[in-house]
């Protein structure tokens, strides 16, 4: 069956989406540790999440680029993601989904979400003909996120460099065997409506 041009696939249980960041190791490790983020967080910035881990992937250069060494996987809640998807602008202007540049402008200015999607990559980090979601969080939603969504914070550095050695070495089907499970994940089609590009 094709994939869907727009879907959001991620590993997920009845109540969590796993998301997936990058941080140097001074926010990575004590947010691994604790479960939180630490004070060196910066609330006031927006901070974006992806719940596809081989975008992640391309993203930090598999763990390798400056300030991106330590990979998270940050398990959150369905009921925060879906609030955020809920109050979400997408972070560029659709004609026909938006009144006009300046109705946008003003979503854009208001939502304290924003929503980019960006080509999906397989395991060469090459993009695929669909998409895969980005989800930037700022003021409102990034709190709630640190303080309320979040359920647990893993370290997944060691996968992403074992999952890396394997696509260098040609190892394609071992490395596909590492990567985790990512479903589709059931959003109400009213939300996607309004989140499509």
């Amino acid at each position: 069956m094709e994939e869907p041009r727009h879907r959001v696939r991620a590993l997920h249980t009845e109540d969590t989406i796993t998301v997936y960041q990058a941080y140097p190791p001074e926010i990575g490790v004590p947010a691994v540790r604790t479960g939180r983020f630490p004070t060196a967080w910066k609330r006031d910035r927006m901070t974006w999440v992806k719940p596809s881990f081989l975008w992640m992937m391309y993203r930090c250069g598999w763990g390798t680029k400056a300030g991106q060494e330590t990979v998270l996987a940050v398990e959150i809640s369905r009921a925060g993601f879906a609030w955020a998807l809920r109050n979400a602008c997408l972070s560029h202007y659709v004609r026909g989904l938006h009144a006009d540049q300046d109705d946008w402008k003003r979503q854009l200015r208001q939502a304290p979400t924003r929503v980019q999607w960006d080509p999906e990559r397989d395991l060469r980090l090459a993009p695929l003909p669909y998409r895969s979601l980005q989800l930037g969080l700022a003021g409102e939603a990034a709190t709630r996120y640190a303080d309320e969504w979040i359920v647990g914070i893993q370290d997944v550095t060691r996968l992403a460099q074992q999952v890396h050695a394997l696509v260098r070495s040609g190892e394609l089907d071992r490395a596909a065997e590492l990567l985790p499970t990512e479903r589709p994940y059931p959003l109400p089609e009213d939300v996607l409506a309004l989140l499509r590009s």
